[in-house]
């Protein structure tokens, strides 16, 4: 039998809910102050404990704090007749599993209790499988014993022993910058890794990012700045999106890895470089060959060793190690102390294609992980947190790019909204370039 305490200064709600939870088959306690509230709840051990929010000798989030502290596993649900925002922030964040709202809906508050049991069933079920967090991570690993992933690991302990210039290609949210951190980690850690993202830049101001200016090169250049050629000086240059170069770009980025040496922009001293390049892309080079679109010659200059990163769906057999390797992460992001998953929730996570790859999981992770309570990671906390995004892969209605698209037009639109259709605001709001909104605009064919 389920034991639960009620705590409320409110005798006719304590005798209302014990009448009902009795009659439902619990097992009830009362405690009409907090500090009977707190004795009973360390003299005995409750599967829940409903708490008013607003007791006479105390505040009812005081109470929750000294329970939790006690023991962070007791399930606790608030009950409040305040319907203020701070006062929901700091009871979730200090633990409670609910927050229910006075005049209380009995079907409401028992949907909470059922939910709360039903955690807890799982997490104590016997014989249920989970993945051990026994690894021993580091920040940046990259994670995968597939014959694949093992491939990679040679590659990178190959061209670790020289500064040969490397292309990875993958789709997006494989990892290829993890791949190329590796590389100059273990080439040279102490020397300077520099990435950019040649898709997210205007050429013309790529070519200063990528070079440097000096005063007085164009409007606005009001001082001397060194481009990453010269910051990254005898260590690693990571080109991301490198498909997305213009060939303008191309024919000068040719020039430097041919000569060893580049110009700023408005400048005539010649400089040297000593950087290894490497360049990533999660387009086929040589389909924007045959198109056109991209230099062959500048090709077969990156290309000195290729790296092929495979898509999630081609590797299964790391899913489990991955969602390992993330719930560790995220337990040490979020504050949380996740050891074991459901089993059925691990199943799910592996039967998917996640076309976004890891970065996808990580994020269906990562909500799972912030609405998750206890030590166990339960199939209906990733339900919760995927929604559309775990339905049937072939349902093209389903599609996680297709939802994160919509969720991504809806957040420019707002923003537009909220700067009057001012660009400037809008791209200092969002955080990105006025390139790059200009993009995002004409792909969702936005009206502005």
């Amino acid at each position: 039998m389920h034991k639960i305490l009620v705590i409320d200064d409110d005798k006719s709600i304590c005798e209302s809910l014990s009448l009902y939870l009795s009659e439902e088959g619990f097992s009830v306690g009362v405690a009409y102050s907090a500090q009977e509230g707190l004795r009973k709840s360390q003299v005995e051990t409750w599967d829940v404990i409903i708490l008013d929010i607003l007791l006479s000798d105390a505040d009812g989030l005081d109470v929750l704090s000294a329970i939790k502290e006690r023991d962070p596993d007791t399930s606790v649900i608030m009950i409040t007749a305040f319907h203020d925002m701070p006062t929901t922030v700091r009871a979730m964040k200090l633990g409670a599993v609910e927050y229910i709202h006075k005049p209380l809906e009995i079907d409401e508050l028992q949907a909470a209790i059922d939910r709360v049991l039903k955690r807890k069933a799982a997490g104590g079920r016997k014989g249920q499988s989970t993945v051990p967090l026994s690894l021993n991570f580091r920040e940046h690993d990259i994670i995968g014993k597939s014959k694949a992933m093992k491939e990679i690991f040679k590659t990178i302990g190959i061209v670790s022993q020289s500064k040969t210039t490397v292309l990875i290609e993958g789709e997006s949210g494989t990892g290829k910058e993890l791949v190329a951190q590796a590389i100059h980690e273990h080439t040279d850690k102490t020397k300077p890794f520099i990435s950019i993202n040649c898709s997210a830049i205007v050429e013309t101001l790529l070519e200063s990012e990528l070079f440097g200016h000096e005063k007085g090169a164009f409007t606005g250049a009001a001082y001397r700045q060194l481009g990453k050629f010269e910051l990254a000086d005898s260590g690693t240059l990571f080109l991301d999106e490198i498909g997305d170069m213009s060939l303008n770009m191309q024919v000068k980025l040719l020039r430097v890895i041919q000569e060893r040496e580049f110009e700023r922009v408005g400048g005539k001293e010649k400089i040297k470089t000593d950087v290894r390049i490497i360049a990533a892309t999660n387009k086929s080079l040589k389909e924007l060959i045959a198109q056109g679109s991209f230099r062959e010659d500048l090709y077969y200059r990156l290309n000195v060793i290729q790296i092929d990163v495979p898509p999630l769906r081609e590797r299964r057999e790391d899913i489990p190690l991955l969602v390992d390797y993330l719930i560790h992460k995220l337990n040490r992001e979020l504050n949380k102390r996740i050891s074991r998953i459901q089993s059925r929730a691990l199943q799910s996570l592996v039967s998917r294609d996640w076309p976004g790859n890891i970065r996808q999981l990580e994020n269906v992770l990562r909500r799972a992980v912030v609405h998750s309570h206890g030590e166990v990671l339960l199939e209906e906390s990733l339900a919760e947190s995927v929604g559309d995004i775990l339905k049937s892969d072939t349902d093209p209605a389903s599609s996680p790019i297709k939802l994160l698209d919509e969720v991504e037009k809806e957040h420019i639109l707002n923003a537009l909204k909220f700067a009057q259709g001012n660009r400037g605001k809008v791209c200092e709001l969002l955080g990105i370039s006025r390139p790059t909104l200009q993009r995002k605009i004409r792909k969702y064919d936005i009206e502005v």
